[in-house]
């Protein structure tokens, strides 16, 4: 009896050891089925992400038209127009003209609808640290800077004084005149002392590559400028894209064109320009399109002209307000020998003084320090932008001269 209950035991023992192991072999199946459903989804994953690198790069174009449920007008940046196949993926009623699409390379199929931004290159054109720059640095331009501020801050500031007159303002300012005299300089002043959105750009950065990116760079600059109106517009050396238009010409200059008739229709065309003001500068308004002066466009036309008499004192005091000159430096006098200098010569001498002076191991400036400057920017530089200059001094320069560092 005592034998059957100790089998009966071992053998109950033994069962119970049996079942521990299966419930361990079906606990280590789960943890294998487990890991196995993880591999398969890592494998997955790398392989979406072999053919992401595999798969060639989709195609952006912008949406024209669509014609049925299944077939669209797509401009293609990289050609012509296209008449393109819809995937089937794509929620129709996302789809509207002038949205951004990406088409497959193959078959130019929309397969994806973008979201709408501004180009990289026009959002950067718009100014977010203003520069230091005032109307007091700018010398010689008290007449100017009265006519651009009538134009540019009086309707952003006192709108109720044109409107109770019962005129519109000035639209732009064309500002011209020889290099050197300070166009671009007052521009940036008109940044510095207004508190409206600037956007400045060179009018050289809207001769593109491709047909139509010039044209519509433009209009979304001058949508910019209406969303983040009251805004200012600078246009630099406008006669880049601005060159009177011929009947025959490469492409390139017809892609120029387009560009320029984008212009003048922002300028004045269907869509007003509201707190919209529009600065341009050059230095070759002989060669600039007829249509883009007339009244409407730039209503105002500024000459900056070489700095007078009074002019040259001004720009002298302004480049001379933080230097040690000693008491015998007359301004006055070296505005009357710096005949034919522009404001960018006035400062040039002012640095080469100085320059003359730590050679000479002083830490002030003299007169004759400046009789060297002249000397040298006004006559041993070469000056093409300019006639030659008339002046008294004739000093020699000193050949023995250098300086240390």
């Amino acid at each position: 009896m005592v034998w059957y209950v100790s089998v009966s035991e071992d053998r109950e023992k033994r069962y119970q050891d049996l079942l521990d192991y299966v419930r361990y072999l079906e606990q280590r199946v789960q943890e294998m089925e487990a890991e196995i459903s993880l591999l398969r989804r890592e494998i997955k994953y790398y392989k979406q992400e072999i053919d992401k690198l595999m798969a060639p790069p989709l195609i952006e174009g912008i949406l024209l038209e669509i014609l049925d449920e299944d077939k669209a007008v797509v401009k293609s940046t990289t050609g012509p127009n296209l008449i393109v196949s819809i995937s089937g993926n794509i929620d129709r009623g996302k789809l509207f003209p002038g949205m951004y699409i990406a088409l497959n390379q193959r078959g130019s199929a929309i397969v994806d609808v973008l979201p709408m931004r501004e180009d990289p290159a026009v959002r950067a054109m718009e100014i977010v640290e203003k520069p230091k720059i005032k109307y007091i640095d700018v010398g010689g331009l008290s007449r100017q800077i009265q006519e651009l501020r009538e134009v540019v801050e009086l309707p952003i500031k006192r709108p109720d004084l044109l409107r109770d007159l019962g005129i519109e303002p000035p639209k732009g300012i064309m500002l011209y005149g020889p290099p050197g005299c300070g166009k671009t300089l007052l521009a940036k002043a008109v940044a510095g002392e207004s508190n409206a959105t600037f956007i400045r750009l060179v009018a050289s950065e809207l001769a593109q590559k491709f047909v139509g990116e010039g044209a519509r760079m433009v209009r979304e600059l001058f949508a910019l400028a209406r969303r983040k109106a009251p805004s200012i517009v600078l246009i630099d050396e406008i006669d880049a894209i601005a060159a009177k238009r011929i009947d025959i010409g490469t492409s390139g200059e017809r892609e120029i064109h387009r560009t320029l008739t984008q212009l003048l229709a922002e300028l004045d065309g269907f869509d007003p320009l509201d707190n919209v003001k529009v600065i341009a500068t050059t230095n070759r308004i002989d060669i600039l399109d007829p249509a883009l002066l007339r009244p409407g466009r730039f209503d105002r036309i500024i000459e900056i002209p070489l700095p007078d008499l009074a002019g040259r004192l001004e720009i002298f005091k302004i480049h001379t307000k933080k230097m040690k000159i000693s008491d015998e430096v007359d301004l006055g006098v070296l505005a009357k020998i710096s005949e034919g200098a522009t404001g960018a010569d006035i400062k040039a001498i002012c640095t080469e003084a100085g320059f003359s002076a730590l050679r000479s191991n002083r830490t002030y400036v003299n007169h004759e320090d400046f009789l060297h400057a002249i000397n040298k920017v006004l006559k041993g530089r070469f000056r093409p932008y300019t006639n030659e200059s008339e002046y008294v001094p004739e000093v020699k320069d000193s050949e023995d001269k250098h300086l240390v560092i």
